[in-house]
């Protein structure tokens, strides 16, 4: 079974290009704010700016696999994660989907996804009433992920509906290498409905960005000031393993008994990858899912605990000014 839960999420800039200006001002005032979004009335401006996407993805996805291959020779993630966060501001600006208009002067939005072969975002392509079959058969041959027919009377509602189950959609490729990263119970655990409905839920209601690591198994997250958190994922089962590591820890005999009660769960290998001060941290374990296999708890960390400062997405947002449109 393929998981549908992105097991590395982050959001991205959402590009449109169509050659009706009224209708891109009029998606840069629907749009939700908290969407990066990027506005193009002519082929050339928007080919200009996708040039280096590729490469750009590409250089990306080197940098995570980078990350497993230093954590298979023994570096621990959840460090790893953090200063690539802290280092690499410019993954908010990766284009992660485009929105094409199919009709467009001297030129048709097939046509220009044609030049995009080697960029790995998601393609929708916005069509008219003569263009449908046309766009089923691009869908149905691979060439584009959606599309949305623009005399449909609810455009908007569908359109963003659309981009939202897009920018949720789990990247096959980071998916694939990600999944490296865990242990087989561990994927086979996310693979379960409630488990991906519940973890899907609380990203969207905490974060914009995070992280499914294995060692230790859980999230880590970034919420849109950049403030970071850790949510601690253990199995039922294996609760009285990390009791253990409990008691290892020093803990006292109530705490190490509330763990395997599954009624607190300790960050006791965060602690110790994050080299943090104090004694080891605990928190209210809470049900993931339906079946009371999976359990959870989360753990903040202060901006001082972290390698280095994190460039919240809330910056990027204010520091662009996205709802113009490039008419280059």
């Amino acid at each position: 079974m393929a998981l549908t839960f992105s097991l590395f999420h982050r959001p991205g800039s959402i590009l449109f290009l169509d050659d009706d200006p009224d209708y891109l001002d009029m998606l840069g005032m629907v749009v939700p704010a908290n969407w990066q979004i990027e506005l193009f009335s002519r082929p050339s401006g928007f080919s200009e700016r996708m040039r280096q996407e590729p490469a750009r993805w590409e250089a990306d996805a080197n940098l995570q696999l980078q990350m497993i291959d230093r954590w298979r020779h023994g570096q621990p993630l959840i460090p790893q994660v953090l200063r690539y966060w802290g280092n690499n501001p410019s993954r908010y600006n990766l284009a992660k989907t485009c929105v094409i208009d199919f009709a467009m002067p001297g030129t048709n939005g097939l046509q220009v996804l044609d030049t995009l072969l080697d960029w790995p975002g998601s393609r929708v392509l916005l069509t008219g009433q003569a263009d449908e079959q046309i766009a089923v058969q691009a869908f149905n041959n691979g060439l584009i992920d959606q599309f949305v027919p623009k005399q449909a009377p609810d455009i908007t509602r569908l359109l963003m509906g659309v981009l939202r189950r897009l920018s949720i959609a789990p990247h096959a490729r980071v998916n694939a290498l990600w999944r490296g990263a865990l242990q087989p119970v561990q994927q086979s655990i996310l693979q379960i409905p409630s488990v991906s409905q519940a973890l899907q839920a609380y990203v969207e209601q905490h974060w914009v960005e995070y992280a499914v690591l294995g060692q230790p198994f859980g999230l880590l997250g970034l919420d849109a000031t950049g403030r970071c958190h850790w949510l601690q994922l253990e199995v039922a089962s294996s609760l009285g393993d990390l009791a253990e590591l409990v008691a290892t820890a020093g803990l006292a005999f109530d705490v190490v008994r509330s763990v395997q009660a599954g009624r607190l769960l300790a960050a006791v290998e965060l602690h110790q990858q994050l080299g943090l001060r104090g004694p080891v941290r605990t928190a209210q374990a809470i049900p993931m899912g339906n079946d009371g296999m999976l359990l959870a708890a989360s753990f903040p960390l202060e901006a001082h605990e972290l390698p280095q400062p994190i460039y919240g997405y809330q910056h990027v947002l204010g520091g662009t000014d996205s709802r113009s449109i490039c008419d280059d």
